[in-house]
């Protein structure tokens, strides 16, 4: 693997979760190139979300990067179809996408904002699969003549394993032919990045699930991967160690934003904070796995005691679902919490989340359905964290009492949820997560009916 200049941060105390301090980015990224305009001259972000995730996970960066000037307008996150990669990628395979699929797909979105912006050109940020998306679009489906600034996030860059025989045809092997043309030394010096584009990879120092030498999270404990902490990074990128983080934290977590902000701007971002807002309008899709629209769901949003999960009157919100899976517009209140009901009659997921700052276009609701591991279970409820992994020796978490929560291991974040399944018949009860200063609780409800309770975390 040829040798990839990285910046190593020293590694700052955890405070409340903050697992990086964007003092120590900054000054790291001091000297990155950058030519971006003024601030009401901003060009377009498109953002790309990881294997089976969708945008909804950019929700807090979007909300970082208004907090600090950027225009709302001028941000976009897209749900990918079929987002799940194929286990081989030259065969078709239903329900996953090929990666020429994905690109493609970027490709019309990025086209799709340059006309609807007037602008020339775009920056694209990719978490985790979504990176190889971009670089595959910038180096072989003409992106470089109208991108200017790439950043990856946990981007498998040289694959999650390079083992002779291994589903060497999956994408994320680094022996893979896609991987192999995507690493192809490109110029004089050899770079693994396509020229003409200003690229930045964001990493963990060792933390990240799919960046270890060892393969206990791709099934094969014991045995070596071949790819190191530093597979992420890129020769001739700018490429950036944050310590500590997890997988989805190297683009989801404030430091990341710190650091990508300073890299497009060559300016410290005012705050990594999240500024709040007096009007606060709620929008996204009511979906599938597979990130399809849930057309003829019903959503309801209540209204609840954040301390019961207790519903307080009547729905504030509801709306049948149509073929662009769009639940809202909805406008909350900042200091509410609120239940989410997506009900599509078979299967009835209640999705329990903390009061809102800012509004937000990107609140999808992702249909969670009983599976046959849950058996006979009377009621289930399920603790996710979207935007992050569980770790249980850097957070401060407990899910209905229990520190670890169920199936969080006692060491490495390689677990974004904890599902609890009750057996007994004791009646409808509220059942609390927490995360890093983050409580939610909701009520159980009867699995026997296709119910499912979700405490999913915004931060």
């Amino acid at each position: 693997m040829p040798s990839r200049r990285t910046l190593l941060l020293g590694a700052p105390p955890v405070l409340a979760g903050l697992l990086a301090s964007p003092a120590l980015l900054l000054t790291a990224c001091a000297n990155a190139p950058t030519a971006m305009p003024s601030l009401a001259d901003r060009p377009p972000i498109v953002f790309v979300h990881g294997n089976g995730d969708s945008a909804a996970l950019w929700q807090t960066t979007f909300w970082r990067f208004e907090s600090n000037g950027w225009p709302r307008e001028r941000l976009f996150a897209f749900d990918q179809p079929l987002p799940l990669a194929r286990d081989d990628d030259g065969v078709a395979q239903a329900g996953r996408s090929s990666t020429a699929e994905s690109a493609a797909f970027l490709k019309e979105r990025v086209e799709q904002v340059l006309r609807a912006t007037g602008a020339a050109r775009v920056v694209l940020i990719g978490n985790s699969r979504g990176g190889n998306t971009i670089r595959n679009y910038v180096q072989n489906g003409g992106g470089a003549a109208v991108v200017s600034h790439v950043v990856l996030g946990g981007n498998p860059a040289h694959g999650i394993w390079a083992v002779p025989g291994l589903r060497e045809n999956n994408e994320f092997s680094g022996l893979s032919p896609f991987m192999r043309q995507l690493n192809a030394p490109k110029g004089p010096n050899g770079d693994e990045v396509t020229p003409g584009v200003k690229w930045l990879t964001l990493r963990s120092d060792n933390n990240d699930k799919f960046a270890q030498p060892d393969g206990l999270w791709v099934g094969s404990p014991g045995k070596p991967t071949n790819i190191g902490f530093d597979g992420p990074a890129l020769k001739g990128a700018t490429n950036i160690v944050l310590p500590r983080v997890d997988h989805r934290e190297t683009s989801f977590s404030p430091a990341a934003f710190a650091a990508t902000w300073q890299f497009l701007t060559g300016e410290a971002p005012r705050s990594p904070e999240i500024a709040h807002e007096a009007n606060v309008v709620l929008d996204g899709r009511a979906i599938g796995a597979e990130n399809q629209s849930l057309a003829g769901a019903q959503v309801l949003v209540y209204a609840v005691d954040p301390a019961t999960g207790r519903r307080l009157g009547e729905p504030v919100h509801r709306k049948t679902i149509g073929a662009d899976g769009r639940w809202g517009p909805f406008s909350a209140r900042p200091d509410a919490a609120y239940e989410f009901v997506l009900d599509t009659q078979a299967s009835v997921t209640h999705v329990y989340r903390s009061p809102f700052p800012r509004g937000s276009s990107l609140v999808n609701l992702r249909l969670d359905p009983i599976v046959p591991a849950d058996g006979s279970a009377n009621a289930v409820a399920v603790f996710t964290r979207p935007r992050g992994y569980f770790d249980a020796q850097r957070d401060t978490m407990r899910f209905d009492g229990k520190s670890p929560p169920a199936g969080v291991p006692p060491k490495g974040a390689g677990v974004s949820s904890s599902r609890l399944r009750e057996t007994g018949s004791e009646p409808q009860r509220a059942v609390t997560g927490e995360f890093n200063g983050e409580r939610l609780t909701g009520l159980t409800w009867p699995a026997v009916k296709g119910h499912v309770t979700v405490l999913e975390l915004t931060y």
